[in-house]
């Protein structure tokens, strides 16, 4: 008797994944912000409450559950990360479109 939308006892309550938004990646609930900048700032040592500051618009819940998400999801935000920061894949998927100038090559490979 569930309606479409409607969360379960076990869905986060502030942290959805919808396939058409975002790449399907895990999002703050009502929001297009992902998860993955909140979990790769305490990494480099950000504390909720630095976290809250940055970024002004989430609530202290927000954060809280989006961390909590990670926890449960570990490995595949773990990769989400791992490919954010990956350079060369990135040159390769968006190659530059940059031409040397009077025959010289581009600055960029």
């Amino acid at each position: 008797m569930s309606r479409a939308g409607a969360l379960k006892a076990s869905d986060p309550p502030y942290v959805e994944r919808k396939k058409r938004e975002c790449g399907g990646r895990p999002v703050i609930r009502g929001t297009r912000f992902p998860v993955s900048p909140l979990v790769w700032n305490p990494q480099l040592g950000f504390t909720v409450e630095e976290l809250l500051r940055e970024f002004p618009q989430l609530t202290p819940a927000q954060v809280y559950d989006a961390l909590s998400y990670y926890y449960d999801h570990q490995p595949e935000i773990e990769e989400e990360i791992r490919q954010a920061h990956d350079l060369e894949a990135w040159m390769k998927k968006y190659p530059s479109t940059l031409k040397g100038k009077r025959g010289r090559p581009s600055a960029v490979p």
